[in-house]
Parts: structure tokens; C-alpha cells; sequence
């Protein structure tokens, strides 16, 4: 996404199972790989995590 991710858009390179096709490629922005999970975004699960990132997507929009 060469102007950036939109808050509340999906990357367009997440897969059918919402998995990033670049993960671990050289072309994966580094925003994307300098995040680093801890509990408190990832919490009990998949819905928290996504909770969480919807969350830090809404405080940093511009």
C-alpha cells in the first residue's frame, strides 16, 4: 500500500486466512516488522489481538 494503511482497512497483502504474504520477505514494511507482540495486545486470543489493533488503529489516525 504505497500511501500507507487506512485505519480500519485490511492490508491488501493479508490472505484469505488473514495472513500476511510478506511475512518474512524483504518487501514487508518495516512498520509491520518492528511489531512486536506482547500480552497485553494479544491478550486470550485471536479476537483480542484484533480488538487491540482496531483499537491502536483508531488512536493513531490521522
Amino acid at each position: 500500500m504505497p500511501d500507507g494503511k487506512p485505519a480500519g482497512v485490511p492490508c491488501v497483502q493479508l490472505d484469505e486466512r488473514l495472513r500476511c504474504r510478506l511475512f518474512g520477505r524483504p518487501e514487508r514494511p518495516a512498520v509491520c516488522a518492528s511489531l512486536q507482540p506482547e500480552p497485553q495486545m494479544c491478550g486470550t486470543g485471536r479476537e483480542h489481538a484484533l480488538q487491540w489493533l482496531a483499537w491502536m488503529e483508531r488512536a493513531t489516525a490521522a
